[in-house]
């Protein structure tokens, strides 16, 4: 760990959310983490009659560092999204991160290839973006499949 990332109590905060209203509704996924280190995921779907699914757990230090690593690694907090296509009708990402003094709010098209991210005004902060929240799913996904899915072995 670098002595550059911070603790818990300094204030790191994480949301992502991506979603659209379509014939189905309002479908999105979002997550959370807060200063506490509380993650916080829910998942609304009505594709096949789906229910809205909700999730939270505490992180440890570690995995809160990891979190934060990577926002740092990315350096997102340099980059401005005004040149990033504008929501529409296919729906909308923002991505929220306060970060020691740093605080960004970006809002931007669902991105659906590296195709749209190399087509756009910005390509080199969208992908930025793109890779960044790709990386932040990816961990997230893992840990709600580890933490809610895994049974454990009776002792």
């Amino acid at each position: 760990m670098s002595s550059d990332i911070m603790t818990v109590g300094d204030g790191f905060y994480l949301r992502y959310y991506v979603g659209h209203k379509g014939k189905f509704g309002h479908e999105f996924m979002e997550f959370e983490i807060n200063p506490s280190g509380l993650l916080r995921y829910a998942n609304n779907s009505k594709y096949k009659n789906a229910k809205m699914i909700r999730k939270q757990v505490y992180l440890s230090q570690t995995v809160l560092s990891e979190f934060q690593r990577i926002v740092e690694e990315s350096q997102i907090v340099a980059e401005d999204d005004k040149d990033w296509p504008e929501p529409d009708r296919v729906g909308k990402q923002e991505l929220e991160v306060r970060l020691g003094e740093s605080h960004i709010r970006f809002t931007c098209a669902k991105i659906g290839s590296l195709l749209d991210v190399q087509d756009s005004k910005d390509p080199e902060g969208l992908r930025i973006f793109y890779y960044l929240v790709q990386d932040l799913r990816c961990l997230l996904f893992s840990l709600i499949g580890l933490h809610f899915k895994i049974k454990p072995i009776p002792t």
